[in-house]
């Protein structure tokens, strides 16, 4: 069952502008991160505190239908506003290009952790250079496709 509820665009202009432009395009324009020519999904999840929907593009990080959500924030000292929202609310929508799945946020640990790291890194090489600047593990959640009902 697709996400409902009021859309709170990001205060970050670069990230509304995506998102706009990803949307808008039906998943063919703004597919990658910025101007690194990396591709991204659009996840959309229910914020934490406020209950209203958020949309983070985040890089493409995929396995066999299922992706990884890396909370980098570039290497910052905390975690990004989405990592408490999917670890709050973890029903969330991705859209990668044209297609939008509802799927289920869990975080990861141990083996399972360190594989799916080893997939972001060679997917975006910068998740290593922002974990050796940060203290705090990174955390990896996999959405995975919302099991029918």
């Amino acid at each position: 069952m697709p996400l409902d509820g009021e859309y709170e665009p990001s205060p970050a202009q670069w990230v509304r502008d995506e998102v706009e432009e990803y949307e808008s395009s039906g998943g063919t324009r703004a597919t990658t991160l910025r101007d690194t020519g990396l591709p991204v999904v659009i996840v959309t999840n229910r914020g934490a505190r406020s209950g209203k929907l958020r949309k983070t593009p985040l890089m493409r990080v995929e396995h066999e239908g299922r992706y990884a959500a890396v909370a980098s924030k570039g290497g910052a000292p905390e975690h990004p506003a989405w990592y408490e929202n999917l670890r709050t609310s973890p029903h969330v929508e991705v859209q990668d290009g044209p297609r939008k799945q509802d799927m289920v946020a869990r975080e990861l640990e141990g083996e399972e952790r360190r594989q799916w790291w080893e997939r972001a890194v060679a997917a975006f090489p910068s998740y290593a250079d922002y974990q050796r600047s940060t203290q705090r593990q990174i955390p990896v959640l996999l959405l995975e496709p919302m099991p029918a009902h």
